[in-house]
């Protein structure tokens, strides 16, 4: 059994750095060569059909019918310049992947003869086959019919000979099916409330966009060494595994040189990602062994989810062609750094003003702590969808772990805002004092800028950090859509918003001026969120135990924090904004507690595989050895063997303890997953899942596994060791 282990080391011994075929051009010359982008279109569409692409982008007007077919017309032929044969509806079902199904431009005509096309209606909508797809009840799921609809806001693009058209997934009902439906809803309701209260302080702001730069981490993987890993290949993650003597304990590869093989991989990643328009920015090691980080720079939150998938893809193709398996697990390795996808957020005018930017007037700073104040509110009041919307199984390794955010929410500003935010909470009820105003605009708001030049404190701690000019939302995991996260912080921060405006509203309605209604109902939202803000250190156990002082959450598994979905104040929310029905709402909530029951019960599953297949098989095959040499010594030295046999005999029984408990351990998973199977209710199969296999089992089965592998013949060990896939490059 580890002849291939030991072929598989030897092969990926052989893999050498693979230079790409470096296209001449510079990175800014080839940036978005396969997207079917502004420029593009203003070369193959009419002047009619270009007007009507860009008033749906700006303005989210309709496209009409004769527009479909002039765009789908230009589309086309841009495409098969480039080289297309095939176009696919290219969408974000609730499985965290994209899906796409391939149709052919060619299409037969009378005569014996064939031609391409592609028309208006090709364009809009397709219809693939749904059944397979997750839905919660939103659809009967004996039925085939989904919906794709186009959406002109994120452009076309193409892969290899396939046009790629980024569409929105839909049931029958028009109930949402996918990840980008909420978020372009969410997009819209926070434009609509943002732009609202920007008209306090700027008239000429129409529009708020919402931005995100995601920082994606990854491990990468030789793909030899993969291959003899079956848990990896079934689950993303080692369940079995001893970590090497050298970890990460030398605090020696963050930011360490990159091997001369990820560097080429990376080179080619990046030629690849400019031709797609992926803007990436920043490459480097991460800290944990073959661990890495890359990042672009934001965009708008829509493309940049859609690049962010992209991107995932685009790792995955080229790494292939450089022998590597990316891994975006939270948590491949036991005991190493797992990897987070960090949400920088924020929002943006169409005046080109950064709205958690401050400003240089007193004014522009009253605006920023506007929206500063208020993202801090609605992470208060909503901490716990925070939490809901980044869990999954592969997360709960990593939250609270070798350098990663607790599960607890907080937020962190810094000192220097801290004192900004104490000044404003002693403001006065009521009309404010010629002298308070001058003491607030001068000395507290007019300093914001001066301040935060210095402030270059930043948390690594928090799973909500204030980073100067955006929020940093950390406790995503690498495999996560950030389509999630991003329609949660839209959706709460335009539901805090359209308070304010309200608030403030009621406020000069009395009689009261506008500058002080904002200082006095700022004030209240500092005093009301305050338990939220934490500039401690968050890996601490002393923080969990403050945090559960002011009351706020800690709901460590998945089970536990998805119960936030269904809470009345959270559906509320996502209704009263419009981005999500309450039966949308509650299908998503199944969907995630049926992906973490199937998660758990498929390495439960391979575990036990493992355990029985190979971990228990070598053991008997070592013992056999020392038997066999405990035999041998006895012939030799007659009654006397044991004073030369001793430790051959207590490895056995050592051996033999392990192997007991192992046998024990498996039989009693297989009977427990055949019990928990039977449950309907999957709200109560998902935490008997989590209770009586994950936490019950999966810890003892692999400390047992894991003592073997410390006494077994290195050479006869099957699954490839943590030293050979963590330094190997």
């Amino acid at each position: 059994m580890a002849v291939f282990r030991i072929k598989a080391v030897e092969e990926s011994e052989k893999h050498r750095p693979i230079a790409p075929a470096i296209e001449s051009e510079r990175h800014s010359s080839i940036f978005g060569k396969n997207v079917f982008h502004e420029e593009a279109m203003r070369q193959y569409l009419s002047k009619d059909a270009f007007k009507a692409v860009i008033s749906a982008i700006e303005k989210g007007t309709k496209i009409n019918r004769e527009n479909a077919q002039q765009v789908a017309s230009g589309m086309k032929q841009w495409a098969m310049d480039h080289g297309a044969t095939h176009y696919t509806h290219w969408f974000q079902p609730l499985t965290g992947t994209s899906a796409e199904k391939h149709d052919a431009f060619f299409e037969p005509v009378e005569g014996g003869r064939a031609m391409e096309r592609f028309d208006g209606a090709q364009l809009i909508q397709q219809e693939p086959d749904a059944s397979s797809f997750p839905n919660g009840g939103l659809r009967n799921t004996f039925e085939a019919r989904g919906y794709t609809a186009w959406d002109p806001t994120s452009p076309a693009f193409v892969v290899g000979t396939t046009l790629c058209i980024p569409t929105v997934f839909v049931s029958y009902n028009g109930e949402a099916l996918d990840n980008k439906t909420p978020l372009l809803r969410s997009i819209a309701a926070i434009d609509t409330a943002a732009t609202a209260v920007c008209q306090y302080f700027d008239k000429n702001v129409t529009k708020v966009y919402s931005t995100l730069g995601a920082e994606q981490e990854y491990f990468l993987v030789d793909t030899a060494l993969y291959n003899a890993r079956p848990d990896l290949m079934l689950t993303g993650r080692t369940l079995f595994g001893q970590p090497p003597a050298k970890g990460q304990q030398m605090d020696d590869h963050y930011f360490g040189a990159i091997p001369e093989r990820v560097l080429e991989f990376l080179r080619e990643l990046e030629q690849e990602c400019m031709k797609l328009g992926i803007p990436i920015k920043t490459r480097h090691n991460e800290v944990a062994l073959n661990q890495f980080e890359i990042a672009p720079i934001y965009e708008e939150a829509n493309i940049a989810v859609d690049h962010n998938m992209l991107l995932m893809e685009t790792m995955q193709r080229v790494a292939a062609i450089h022998n590597f398996k990316v891994l975006f697990h939270e948590k491949p390795f036991k005991g190493i750094n797992g990897s987070g996808k960090h949400n920088n957020w924020a929002l943006a005018t169409n005046t080109g003003i950064n709205l958690f930017s401050p400003g240089k007037t007193p004014k522009s700073n009253l605006q920023f702590l506007t929206f500063f104040v208020n993202a801090i509110k609605a992470v208060h009041d909503y901490a716990d969808l925070l939490r809901a919307c980044i869990a999954s199984a592969s997360n709960d390794h990593r939250l609270g772990a070798n350098e990663a955010p607790p599960a607890v929410m907080s937020i962190f500003i810094g000192t220097q805002l801290t004192q900004v935010l104490s000044e404003l909470e002693q403001v006065s009820s009521g009309r404010l004092s010629p002298e308070e105003k001058t003491e607030l605009k001068l000395n507290v708001v007019g300093k914001i800028p001066e301040i935060l030049l210095d402030n270059t404190d930043r948390n690594r701690t928090s799973p909500f950090a204030f980073t100067g000019n955006k929020f940093e939302f950390r406790a995503p995991g690498s495999s996560i859509n950030c389509a999630g996260p991003m329609t949660v912080m839209n959706t709460i921060m335009a539901a805090q918003l359209n308070i304010f405006k309200s608030e403030v509203d009621a406020m000069i309605e009395k009689g009261i001026k506008k500058d002080d209604a904002i200082f006095n109902i700022l004030r209240d939202y500092i005093k009301a969120s305050g338990k939220i803000l934490f500039e401690g250190d968050g890996y601490s156990d002393d923080w969990l135990a403050e945090a559960e002082k002011r009351g706020l959450s800690n709901r460590r598994t998945t089970p536990e924090a998805l119960d936030f979905l269904i809470e009345p104040k959270v559906e509320e929310v996502f209704v009263k904004t419009g981005v999500m029905s309450k039966i949308e709402v509650e299908a998503r909530y199944e969907i995630e507690l049926e992906k973490y029951q199937k998660t758990i019960q498929i390495e439960a599953r391979v575990m036990g595989d493992i355990a029985r297949n190979h971990i228990i098989p070598t053991a008997i095959s070592y013992q056999n050895r020392l038997l066999e040499n405990v035999r041998g010594m006895r012939e030799i030295f007659g009654d006397e063997y044991m004073e030369y046999a001793h430790s051959q005999v207590e490895l056995i029984k050592t051996i033999s303890g392990h192997l007991v408990v192992i046998k024990t351990l498996v039989d009693e998973i297989i009977d427990e997953r055949r019990r928990v199977n039977k449950i309907q209710d999957i709200r109560k199969k998902a935490r008997e899942y989590e209770e009586n296999v994950k936490a019950k089992y999966f810890d003892k089965l692999r400390y047992h596994c894991d003592k073997l592998e410390m006494l077994i013949d290195d050479e006869a060990w099957p699954l490839v060791k943590y030293r050979e896939l963590l330094f190997t490059h």
